[in-house]
């Protein structure tokens, strides 16, 4: 898989956006799933959209609100009368890229409805199991500022998104070129096919086989830690956070050309993969918490 074709490809659409590209592309390679938070209109659905079709995968958007239903989803078994029994119908999360727009709009009950497919990448529908299609990518997005109407995550669900990341404004000028220019997602039909889901599947098995020396795993528990001992946090990072943080490591190297993980993969990495995880205490800012840790951590050299 050639990655800088991606990443040039997209970015005709999402200007300005590399790092973001770069970040969704290593949580997608790590076999994880991202967490969008952002304010509307930033560019989050055509970062989606642009990726799923220069990677040539299958896409699908859920819309959630109130009253969308578990079963909205995943997909129901209704009755055939031909054949005179009841046969499965896909619901939307059967395919490669999907976008959980507005996930925090959607009740608890539904959201919980992702959590089997995110973590085991199947759904069970009246006592069946079906697997999901391979390469599975989940995009959630949910505004940070907006509270009104939404239910928010609780950790269990926080801790299922490899990574988090948010999009931001675009600097002044990219964004008089895209003021006068054409709409970014009207210009993702235009996004061409650089890679295929057969290299994806095998850039996702290499980033497995990437080198982990114990040094570098120590330094990945040592942050853990630092995050359950820190005062300023209630919750520290679970097991599952350390084991993601490793994953992500090893994508972004993989990335960046390289067959093995050095500490500023991981450096660069945390802030995306351990923020989300924690709970601090009134008046501090995760991501501040965070990067002090990662300054008081020693790095090995």
């Amino acid at each position: 898989m050639d990655v800088r074709a991606v990443i040039d490809e997209v970015s005709k659409v999402v200007r300005g956006k590399e790092e973001a590209l770069i970040k969704a592309l290593s949580c997608l390679l790590a076999g994880g799933h991202l967490l969008v938070e952002d304010i509307p209109g930033v560019g989050k659905t055509t970062l989606a959209l642009a990726l799923a079709r220069a990677m040539d995968l299958s896409f699908s958007r859920i819309q959630f609100t109130s009253d969308l239903l578990p079963s909205d989803i995943t997909g129901t078994s209704v009755f055939d009368q031909a054949r005179k029994e009841f046969v499965f119908k896909e619901g939307p999360i059967f395919h490669n890229v999907v976008l959980a727009d507005e996930i925090n709009r959607a009740t608890p009950k539904t959201q919980s409805a992702l959590l089997e497919a995110m973590a085991e990448r199947q759904v069970t529908v009246d006592g069946k199991t079906y697997r999901l299609p391979e390469p599975f990518f989940v995009i959630a997005t949910q505004n940070p500022v907006e509270h009104y109407g939404t239910y928010p995550l609780p950790e269990s669900q926080m801790d299922r998104f490899m990574m988090r990341i948010t999009l931001g404004y675009p600097d002044r000028e990219t964004e008089r070129e895209i003021v006068m220019g054409t709409n970014p997602l009207e210009k993702v039909s235009t996004i061409r096919k650089v890679t295929s889901k057969e290299e994806i599947l095998e850039s996702v098995s290499k980033v497995k086989e990437v080198y982990l020396s114990p040094e570098i795993a120590d330094f990945i528990v040592s942050l853990v830690w630092a995050t359950r001992e820190d005062p300023q946090i209630i919750l520290g990072v679970s097991p599952r956070g350390a084991i993601h943080l490793a994953q992500c490591s090893r994508a972004l190297a993989f990335i960046r050309g390289r067959d093995f993980v050095v500490p500023e993969d991981v450096i660069d990495t945390a802030p995306h993969v351990l923020a989300h995880r924690i709970i601090v205490r009134e008046g501090a800012d995760r991501e501040g918490v965070i990067k002090e840790i990662l300054q008081k951590v020693e790095v090995p050299q």
